[in-house]
């Protein structure tokens, strides 16, 4: 599969699509309205990045718990019944003089609710299209979420200097509403993946069994930190320059879109696989610049040129679905998606803090150079364990292939 007409051709694609392009720019405007409510109300960029990426700061407690799910629970009705959630809270942060501390207890329950969606998601994916169509199908929705990000940041830029934060939000809770319609009504009803009930134990199981392999432990460690990290950078532009946020979200936004073009559609195969580091070293290095605190024009070139490495993660997930077994696919993926996602709220509060005791240009400056230190440090270790970054063929681990069938064995003696 490599044209875009093929992918869109694909039964349940275009239902997908939309599902999470409203998806999307339901969680571009609600983040944006939200981080301006709370900065308008607190002064603080921590609190102020915390309320934009705090959800992701309970995204590693559901893959502790819940991951198992993300391939034995039925995908349609799964997904559907997370957006409807995400919406209910959504709304419920528009309420009128909602305290502080409620408003973060709304935001953790929608990251825990919202944990387990990666992993059925693009478990699905990988249903939906065939093994050769998934990157091209993923460096998609990669795109979609650029465009919808620059649509969201530049809408919601717009629509906060006509409407309430609180006006935005019920906007942002209509189009989660819409989205688990798409879901509902365009895709199949599937079942799970693997039999069994989910439970902690499965959960615990599976992630130390795919945590076991170097070479995937490698992959996503090099998912989930320098991305985590940079994102820290993205998380105090409403502090930055509170006017400007909007443009400089949507200009990253347009920098992520430029880089899964390139690396989705228009690069090689064979070259894809050492583009890894390259990419992840460009992630970070413009927002060193924001220690000279530039203005709004050169910061949006700046934010725009370091989201082109954002395509990184496009030749990571390849390798890491590589480097999986199909039956495992959902979990290792729900796994990545978690992680990343706390990784990104982790590196939203540290850098708020150290914004908070120096600014946000040089709290921005100290997270580029860890982003830059860690991918030196795995780029090592890769290359120390004879294995780098980059994408290469798979053999699976013996009692991996072995465990297609004893994982559904043990699911199913759960299950009484």
């Amino acid at each position: 599969m490599r044209s875009y007409r093929e992918l869109f051709r694909t039964p349940e694609f275009t239902p997908f699509f939309v599902s999470a392009a409203a998806r999307t720019a339901a969680q571009t405007i609600s983040g944006l309205a939200l981080g301006t409510l709370v900065f308008r109300a607190t002064d603080s960029p921590l609190l102020s990045a915390v309320s934009m990426f705090g959800p992701q700061l309970a995204q590693m407690l559901g893959a502790t718990f819940l991951m198992s799910g993300a391939d034995r629970l039925p995908p349609r009705s799964t997904l559907t019944g997370i957006q409807l959630a995400t919406a209910a809270g959504t709304a419920l942060l528009a309420l009128p003089g909602l305290p502080i501390g409620a408003v973060f207890a709304v935001v953790f329950a929608q990251g825990l609710i919202g944990s387990l969606g990666g992993g059925v998601r693009w478990g699905l994916l990988n249903e939906i299209l065939t093994k050769d169509g998934y990157l091209l199908g993923r460096s998609v929705f990669n795109m979609l979420t650029g465009l919808m990000q620059v649509a969201g940041y530049a809408t919601g830029g717009a629509l906060l200097t006509f409407l309430s934060p609180q006006a935005c939000l019920l906007l942002a809770a209509a189009l989660s509403v819409a989205s688990a319609l798409a879901t509902a009504l365009g895709l199949t009803a599937r079942p799970p993946r693997a039999s069994g009930r989910p439970s902690v134990a499965a959960t615990w199981r599976t992630n130390a069994l795919l945590w076991s392999s170097r070479p995937r432990r490698l992959t996503l460690l090099g998912l989930w930190l320098p991305n985590g990290l940079v994102v820290g950078c993205e998380s105090l532009y409403v502090s930055y320059d509170p006017g400007a946020a909007g443009a400089l979200y949507a200009s990253a936004a347009l920098g992520m879109f430029v880089g899964d073009v390139t690396v989705g559609r228009l690069v090689p195969p064979a070259l894809r696989p050492r583009l890894a580091v390259p990419l992840l070293l460009l992630l970070a290095t413009p927002y060193l610049l924001f220690a000279l605190h530039p203005g709004v024009p050169l910061a949006a070139v700046a934010a725009a040129l370091a989201s082109i490495g954002f395509g990184a993660s496009l030749v990571q997930q390849e390798r890491l679905v590589t480097l999986t077994p199909d039956h495992l696919t959902g979990h290792v993926l729900g796994l990545q998606s978690s992680g990343t996602m706390t990784l990104q709220g982790v590196s939203a509060a540290l850098a708020g803090t150290v914004a908070q005791v120096t600014s946000p240009g040089v709290a921005m400056t100290v997270m580029a150079g860890a982003s830059l230190a860690v991918t030196g440090a795995l780029t090592w270790a890769g290359r120390a364990g004879g294995r780098g970054l980059a994408l290469r063929p798979n053999v699976l681990d013996e009692r991996e292939a072995d465990g297609r069938g004893g994982e559904r064995a043990a699911g199913a003696s759960s299950r009484g």
